[in-house]
């Protein structure tokens, strides 16, 4: 609940901040699209579509029941374009500011700008009723109630923000799309959410977006500035820094593994994104990948394909961990990773570290998949369980578990490997290059 309260407070607070944010436009609004003349009306009160509208506006009251959701929604209702840059970089994979990310944080900022500006037409010609003023009811913020019901529905200003940043994002770092895109629909989500519009407006939003982004790629000072946001970030996650000529992807030298990259995903014991991962692959060291290899080899002959869940981590990865560990209100995922764990003692039980084997490059997480039933093999466990039963010992599971475990664990020992006495997944290889080299550079 302090969570919470933090949230809305510090919204409350940048909202009022946002007034004083001004950035120019790369296409003045008169000279944008007149959404007017592009997109339908809004959905009469007696049509199908208002009736989905309706059932929409209560699915959204049911999603506030949810805390996590309904602080989700707090957060995105910031009207900041610094607090939406913050919360889109995390899928982006790279943390943006004025001063360490100029390109990329000018064009987005003047680009969000520049498409949102097509928002005030609309909204002003169809002046639509808003759906908690329309029940008479109260949106998750009571006291903007009164002045957001002068301002017309459709569409909806933050949906579009956020699609808009969601498509600058992309054409920046295209690996990152399909991770932006579906934070940015959930910002859109979070309108119906939170009372302040209807479905159709949300739905309007995203192809009005698309409309000014397509507008805006005809300005030449924007085009100049993408090039050197693309550039910026090339050059931020060059392949030649901090010893990424050392490291090899996994998928070009063992071409039969299939890749899981749990930290790449919301599927971890974290459930965000981790910092450094910027592209859903996994990197090792040239010699681990050799080894690998020869493992994958062996396994393929007894009808198994190896699963890769993590490889090279990067040390900011690590530090992002640490950082989670130490806030011990941040629970969201513990009934799927560490139910019987009690969080402040991670670092006193060994669960988390200020540095990892991964990060010298030559440690990789991995399963079995079993070609014949296109399924994971049963392990008697699940990736990243924080508990005993991870131990690849671990009796109180059956003996077949224990024996996929064991196929695994002597595969890996055939061709070099070293297992970890804590994780029935973990393996690095014995003679690595770099024992005591931590790197830094991000996954891509």
């Amino acid at each position: 609940m302090k969570r919470f309260v933090s949230s809305l407070l510090c919204g409350v607070l940048c909202l009022y901040a946002a007034y004083a944010q001004e950035y120019e436009p790369y296409i003045p609004e008169e000279q944008m699209p007149d959404i007017v003349q592009c997109i339908p009306a809004p959905p009469t009160r007696k049509s199908a579509e208002f009736k989905y509208d309706v059932i929409r506006y209560k699915w959204g009251k049911r999603q506030r029941k949810d805390p996590a959701r309904l602080e989700m929604a707090v957060r995105d209702a910031i009207w900041c374009l610094d607090t939406t840059i913050v919360i889109m970089e995390e899928p982006f994979g790279l943390k943006i500011s004025k001063e360490d990310t100029p390109a990329i944080y000018e064009v987005l900022t003047r680009g969000i700008t520049t498409i949102e500006n097509i928002r005030y037409k609309p909204k002003a010609h169809y002046f639509r009723i808003r759906p908690f003023a329309y029940y008479k009811e109260h949106s998750i913020f009571p006291q903007d109630d009164e002045w957001l019901a002068t301002e017309g529905s459709y569409p909806s200003g933050h949906t579009i923000r956020a699609w808009a940043c969601a498509l600058l994002m992309a054409e920046i770092n295209p690996s990152c799309a399909e991770a932006v895109f579906a934070r940015a629909w959930a910002s859109g989500e979070s309108r119906v959410i939170s009372g302040c519009h209807w479905q159709s407006d949300v739905d309007a939003s995203r192809p009005v977006a698309s409309i000014g982004h397509a507008r805006l790629q005809t300005s030449p000072e924007f085009r100049a500035q993408m090039a050197l946001a693309q550039e910026e970030f090339r050059r931020l996650v060059s392949p030649d820094q901090g010893g990424r000529e050392h490291f090899v992807k996994i998928t070009d030298v063992v071409p039969d593994v299939i890749l899981e990259i749990r930290y790449y995903s919301t599927h971890n014991f974290v459930g965000r994104r981790i910092d450094g991962y910027l592209a859903p692959t996994a990197l090792l060291t040239r010699q681990a990948a050799d080894s690998l290899k020869a493992v994958s080899d062996d396994v393929m002959r007894l009808g198994y394909r190896l699963k890769i869940y993590d490889a090279y981590r990067p040390q900011c990865a690590v530090d992002h961990f640490v950082r989670w560990a130490t806030d011990v209100a941040d629970t969201t995922m513990r009934r799927y990773f560490y139910p019987d764990v009690d969080k402040s003692r991670l670092f006193e039980l060994d669960y988390i570290y200020e540095k990892s084997g991964h990060t010298r490059g030559s440690t990789v997480d991995l399963t079995l998949f079993d070609m014949a039933i296109e399924k994971d093999v049963d392990m008697g466990g699940t990736f990243d369980w924080f508990g005993e039963e991870s131990h690849p010992d671990y009796t109180g599971i059956t003996p077949e578990q224990y024996a996929n475990r064991m196929i695994l664990r002597d595969a890996m020992l055939r061709h070099g490997f070293k297992p970890l006495d804590s994780e029935w997944w973990h393996f690095t290889l014995k003679n690595e290059p770099f024992p005591y080299t931590y790197f830094t550079f991000p996954v891509w």
